[in-house]
């Protein structure tokens, strides 16, 4: 009996650890999306963009989104990335690139404590800006871009630019 009790413990075994699972839920085969998109900052716009999120993208409300600011590129192709908010010292006073979402959209947006018209265009035009969507336990606030893209096995090609 003991004799025919180990092969059959070992055939279940080998059968229970082979064997998966139905397929997860729609969306999460991929973890993880992340877009760019370029803003230019205005009294027009009221210094703020309302960035809709792609259709393609499925985002539900328990995920995270994360906000990234191209700060500059370093030796021609070495992007330096800043999670927003940021918070900038200036002449006039403090100026804030901040955000806030809904499942739907991302409004990315100037505050401060001085009138906006007064900023130089190196501030206002132009600002490139990277998205990424995560389900929430990939959503930790220390994440640089370079982690986030590596966590998620995400490469530059992969992205795609969102232009409002």
């Amino acid at each position: 009996m003991k004799k025919l009790f180990t092969p059959l413990a070992l055939f279940f075994t080998i059968f229970i650890i082979s064997c998966t699972g139905p397929a997860g839920p729609p969306g999460y085969d991929n973890l993880g999306k992340v877009f760019e998109t370029t803003i230019n900052f205005n009294q027009g716009n009221g210094y703020a963009r309302l960035v809709t999120f792609p259709s393609d993208i499925v985002v539900y409300e328990s995920d995270v989104v994360m906000v990234y600011m191209l700060e500059e590129v370093v030796d021609g192709d070495i992007d330096v990335w800043s999670q927003l908010p940021q918070t900038y010292f200036l002449n006039q006073g403090t100026l804030l690139y901040t955000f806030d979402h809904t499942f739907l959209d991302v409004n990315i947006f100037l505050d401060a404590n001085f009138n906006l018209n007064t900023l130089g265009s190196n501030y206002t035009d132009n600002q490139v800006f990277r998205i990424a969507i995560l389900p929430v336990e990939y959503g930790t606030s220390n994440l640089s871009m370079n982690e986030l893209m590596n966590n998620l096995n995400i490469v530059d090609s992969d992205i795609y630019s969102l232009y409002n």
